[in-house]
């Protein structure tokens, strides 16, 4: 009998929509909470457990109480051996840890959790490369590599590992200093490596980001001049982040745009910095709108990484018709496909096929959604 040890970080994701980027430490949870978060971890889990129940035969699942695991794998028709206290409600990355510590001694064949890159760190910090790991992507950042693309991507790969007995490969851990985040400064650190399953199809690359070079700054002023120039007056803009986002703002003059939230923008003016999901739904109640956004590079993913205030009801009032897609030659050399993870499948559902990108004045690539 194969043993899987499961661990749900409850708090995971929750900065998302409300644009915080993330919840590490009391102070962003407090004030996540505050703007009306709500967890997100906790159904994305069953959603990968499901898929684990179905495929997967004679599994022993080792978990956390209450919320970090316990009502998950439950739900999800396990019937789990608890290890392990938990204040609930109160969950903190110390209870991460010492859940990877309990685990250690149990001969677990794959480390499954949910969660984001600070999840993966705390997890890694205590058993290195001692266990396999894979992660259900529940976070605002994750830009490691040990996560699979969807949860269902997660449910998939965990049970072809426990049952099949994938191959594993060293996978990066980074981190994003959440500080800094906020404050628009990307700052990423190396935390580690880690065992992981790997089947290409279903495990997400790490973050690659696109080189400073000088065709790619002009290949990025070039869509960015396109882009003005083809904007109506009386309709918002949903601008997503990133550098190759932020040009159309320089381009149109704006002052001290984000770079890794998302900004609002009607009559070629600044409506609103750094928008939550309840703001772009308020704005674009009566007016008609359009979004853009940019591949992460490498990964791929257009929606459902860093700007996961463009939500579900925030795509289905706009409209998928509605969204705009801008990248430069450099960043698709290493994004030959695109990817969606919304938290709704329907709607992924929606994105599968083809998708034209903007790659220049007037230039389209087609590129598939998978």
């Amino acid at each position: 009998m194969r043993k899987l040890a499961l661990l749900v970080n409850p708090i995971a994701g929750m900065g998302g929509r409300v644009g915080l980027k993330g919840t590490d430490g009391p102070e962003a949870l407090e004030k996540a909470r505050e703007l009306g978060a709500k967890p997100i971890a906790p159904d994305r889990a069953v959603e990968a457990l499901k898929i684990l129940k179905e495929e997967a035969r004679d599994l022993e699942v080792i978990t956390y109480p209450s919320e970090m695991g316990e009502e998950e794998t439950q739900e999800a028709g396990f019937n789990p051996q608890i290890l392990g206290e938990i204040k609930p409600g109160e969950t903190t990355a110390e209870d991460t840890k010492s859940a990877a510590r309990d685990f250690l001694d149990q001969n677990i064949d794959l480390f499954l959790f949910a969660g984001g890159d600070g999840t993966a760190r705390d997890i890694v910090s205590v058993i290195n490369t001692e266990i396999p790991i894979l992660g259900v992507p529940t976070g605002v950042k994750m830009h490691s590599a040990v996560f699979a693309n969807t949860p269902e991507d997660a449910g998939k790969l965990a049970a072809r590992f426990l049952s099949e007995g994938l191959p594993l490969r060293e996978a990066e851990v980074m981190d994003v200093n959440e500080e800094a985040f906020r404050q628009d400064e990307l700052d990423t650190e190396l935390m580690g490596f880690a065992q992981t399953p790997y089947e290409s199809k279903l495990i997400q690359a790490g973050k690659l980001p696109t080189a400073p070079t000088g065709y790619e700054k002009a290949d990025q002023e070039s869509i960015a001049q396109f882009i003005v120039g083809s904007m109506e007056d009386n309709r918002l803009y949903i601008i997503g982040p990133g550098t190759t986002t932020r040009a159309i703002k320089e381009e149109l003059g704006i002052e001290d745009p984000t770079l890794l939230g998302v900004d609002l923008i009607k009559d070629r003016g600044l409506l609103v910095k750094d928008a939550r999901e309840e703001q772009i739904l308020q704005e674009a109640e009566d007016t008609p709108a359009t979004i853009i956004v940019s591949p992460i590079g490498k990964q791929g993913f257009i929606l459902g990484r860093g700007n996961q205030q463009i939500s579900p009801k925030v795509i289905r009032k706009i409209g998928k018709d509605n969204i705009i897609i801008i990248a430069t030659p450099t960043k698709l050399e290493s994004t030959p496909k695109l990817k969606v993870d919304t938290g709704d499948p329907e709607l992924d559902e929606e994105f599968q096929g083809h998708i034209p990108v903007i790659v220049g004045f007037g230039l389209r690539r087609t590129l598939p959604v998978t």
